[in-house]
């Protein structure tokens, strides 16, 4: 009876710095969110950020579910200043999180670095595919509104001339630099993981 009380306590206390934690991770998301620069060979509303590295530190630390709740959270805060009406933020959150539970499925179920390192590039390779999705689907169809469709392929165009069609923009644009994004997130998660393990699972340094 004993032994089940304490097994209970701990649990407890794991499931709250389990949720402790994801929160923090949901607002340095969110934060980080703001701090965008711009796509290589790009046009300059073409735009990216870091946001996605807390969520993918919560899926390695917890698990795939704590990933997508850290990218729920950053993409509803997003929107009390969104000037897409939500659409942006739909796209980022599918694109996240696809990143984030790809890898945090597959480093589950056997947590090595080894695991780790070939869970970030499956999760890469597949944040990229569905970012060519997104992008063809949604954001394309988005920035049509602000711009005409021959205009928007001519301004990436500029920077890789053959890019002619709506095609081209996401095979040789939205896949490279969504493939390169989560790439760069996965080494700097590889980086810092293993040091703040210790506060992320509750051990002593």
């Amino acid at each position: 009876m004993e032994k089940t009380v304490k097994v209970r306590k701990k649990t407890s206390i794991q499931n709250v710095r389990m949720l402790t934690i994801t929160a923090v991770l949901s607002a340095i998301s969110f934060i980080l969110a703001f701090f965008e620069f711009p796509v290589p060979l790009s046009p300059s509303f073409a735009r990216m950020d870091l946001s996605d590295l807390p969520a993918l530190i919560g899926a390695f630390a917890y698990g795939p579910m704590s990933g997508i709740l850290i990218e729920f959270v950053k993409n509803a805060l997003q929107l009390f200043t969104s000037s897409t009406g939500g659409i942006g933020e739909l796209a980022n959150f599918i694109m996240g999180s696809s990143f984030v539970v790809t890898a945090g499925l597959i480093y589950k179920s056997h947590k090595t670095k080894k695991t780790a390192m070939i869970a970030c590039l499956i999760a890469s390779v597949t944040m990229g595919i569905v970012a060519a999705i997104v992008n063809y689907f949604i954001l394309l169809p988005v920035f049509e509104a602000f711009m005409p469709l021959d205009q928007l392929i001519a301004s990436f165009g500029e920077f890789i001339p053959f890019i002619k069609t709506k095609l081209d923009v996401v095979l040789f644009n939205a896949f490279p630099f969504n493939l390169l994004k989560g790439i760069g997130i996965s080494i700097v998660t590889m980086l810092l993981y293993k040091r703040l393990s210790p506060i992320l699972k509750g051990r002593q340094m």
